[in-house]
């Protein structure tokens, strides 16, 4: 089987592939309309957020087997078309989600203690203790939206804490030792804390607006490490304007590129300079799930299941 990989990825990948007899190419610069006309070659493809696989990509790969995502979402891939024509599809959730864990925990516990802003002021000559007295997770209500992989790895991280997690999800009976799964309702009327660990799908594309933040009952604070598109900004931003999110630690944004490689191109948008300015709000570029441990556990994940279904 002949193998395409169109993204760099840790190098166990390839070398793995090649010690099971795959035969595996790279190319990283072609445009998408160069690969589609090569692509009836290979019989699977390897990639991380590079392109969008569409109908037309999918036709022209006459001959595919499988795409193996390194990544945890399949949102950049027409997942119904491709098993329509019998492309098995492959992700790697269980190579990040330790890594998104521990990166939401430490936006949440960097927030609470004001760490960015006391840095940012003492490295200007500033002292200002009061100013940045801290808010401790003890005793919060912490509820978690979305308890799949990186739901679970986020709640296993606050085992330490005398909190009470709650999770919500589409599917029944996801609960677990760590969790307790709970009604919308319930959800919304109880918790302190939101963290947002859904994939990005037409349910959850501008799920977090205006509607939604004002059914809580209290006043929250809301982490987003899973899909930017999921939270409509200029809801969340008058959210915190009025007092009804207290804060935000945001490591993904609606306006990032499909590819996730890069933000907006044109003008900032006003929502975004809010975000930029204002002191509550921590962000990352999209890396809660890109460590070094993670990127060797993501392609490790990939190579196992290709493994166990092609040889």
């Amino acid at each position: 089987m002949k193998i395409l990989h169109l993204d760099t990825n840790h190098e166990l990948l390839i070398n793995q592939l090649n010690d099971l007899g795959f035969t595996n190419h790279e190319d990283y610069s072609s445009s998408k309309e160069q690969i589609e006309a090569k692509i009836h070659k290979y019989d699977g493809i390897v990639l991380r957020s590079r392109f969008t696989i569409d109908k037309q990509f999918l036709d022209a790969a006459k001959n595919l087997k499988f795409i193996g995502r390194v990544g945890a979402g399949l949102e950049n891939i027409d997942c119904d078309y491709a098993e329509k024509k019998g492309v098995y599809l492959i992700s790697a959730p269980e190579g990040n989600r330790n890594a998104v864990g521990e990166h939401t925990l430490g936006m949440l516990l960097s927030l609470f203690n004001k760490l960015n802003k006391a840095d940012d002021e003492v490295r200007k000559g500033k002292w200002l203790r009061e100013d940045n007295r801290g808010i401790e997770l003890d005793g919060k209500t912490v509820g978690l939206i979305g308890y799949g992989n990186m739901g679970k790895a986020f709640a296993k991280k606050l085992r330490g804490f005398d909190v009470e997690v709650l999770c919500y999800d589409i599917k029944d009976n996801v609960e677990d030792a760590n969790a307790k799964q709970v009604t919308l309702k319930e959800f919304q009327d109880k918790v302190e804390v939101v963290s947002l660990h859904t994939p990005q799908t037409p349910l959850t594309l501008n799920m977090i607006n205006a509607e939604f933040i004002n059914q809580f009952a209290k006043p929250f604070w809301f982490f987003n490490t899973a899909r930017g598109k999921s939270v409509v900004t200029q809801d969340l931003v008058s959210a915190l304007k009025s007092g009804k999110v207290l804060g935000t630690g945001l490591d993904v944004l609606e306006y990032e590129k499909a590819s996730f490689e890069n933000l907006f191109s044109s003008k900032m948008p006003e929502a975004f300079q809010y975000l930029i300015e204002a002191e509550n709000v921590l962000l990352t570029p999209h890396v809660a799930g890109w460590t070094i441990e993670s990127k060797e556990k993501l392609a490790q994940t990939i190579v196992d299941k290709i493994k166990e279904k092609f040889c």
